[in-house]
């Protein structure tokens, strides 16, 4: 399982590394829809990340630091760390890169069984991996929107779905609301047409839609009032508003696209 997500997670990196290769210091100083974020601060932050990541999959005491920090500027700290992480193109990529090959590495070398500390609960190195495809699909997003790149969904997404549905409790702990007995069952429409589906069939709460739809909610790229999702039940109604499939303090999302018309 690790080997697949590690993979996929090469291949997602691969294709966001193809999208900023060539580009110029203008090109990297583009604003992207992440507010006071240019493509360089989103490729800073995903080399911080990937930095932070193979540190607690290396060195508890280490990364017990870095969330030391976190805990002291909750709302700061992810501002604070790309901005401290821009340097010239170059030399951004060649850490970028090099992070990433750090990273498969601590995570293949994790003993079976173990979790590493991180910023919510203790991960897994498969779901580790699972977090990385997520956000490197998600600020790749953000670079590919400044560059006005139409990207291609692909089987991949199935990761982020995962790791959308799996956090529906931290969605709702993130936003100080009790967290739900009731299950949700998700069944969605991956890019093949086919449907990927998750929690109990029987559940009479679900959610509905296409799975980039779902990907799009739980990263917070898309307001939900723009996206063809559908909720049935109060829990899965009251989820849809406050989804996110990242650790740490609630994200501000976006606005609906018609209110910045």
């Amino acid at each position: 399982m690790l080997a697949e997500v590690l993979a996929d997670l090469h291949d997602e990196s691969a294709e966001l590394d193809a999208m900023v290769a060539g580009l110029s210091d203008v090109d990297f100083a583009r604003p992207t829809p992440s507010p006071g974020w240019t493509i360089a601060h989103q490729i800073a932050h995903l080399t911080w990340t990937d930095s932070v990541a193979s540190l607690a999959a290396t060195d508890a005491d280490g990364f017990s630091a870095v969330l030391s920090a976190a805990l002291a500027d909750p709302a700061g700290f992810v501002d604070r760390a790309a901005a401290v992480g821009l340097a010239p193109p170059p030399e951004l990529l060649a850490r970028w890169r090099a992070g990433r090959q750090a990273l498969a590495s601590a995570l293949t070398a994790m003993a079976p069984g173990t979790r590493a500390p991180w910023f919510g609960v203790p991960l897994s190195a498969t779901s580790m991996a699972t977090g990385r495809v997520m956000e490197t699909w998600a600020h790749g997003l953000d670079v590919a929107e400044a560059l006005g790149v139409v990207r291609r969904p692909t089987a991949r997404l199935r990761h982020i779905v995962w790791l959308g549905a799996r956090t529906l409790p931290n969605s709702f702990l993130a936003n100080g609301r009790p967290v739900p007995d009731e299950p949700v069952r998700v069944e969605l429409v991956a890019p093949d047409g086919t449907q990927w589906t998750f929690g109990p069939p029987d559940a009479p709460d679900r959610v509905t839609g296409p799975a980039l739809d779902f990907c799009l909610l739980v990263t917070q790229r898309r307001h939900r009032a723009d996206l063809a999702l559908q909720a049935t039940g109060p829990v899965a109604v009251q989820w849809l508003d406050v989804a996110q499939a990242f650790a740490g303090p609630p994200g501000a999302g976006r606005e609906p696209a018609g209110a910045l018309s």
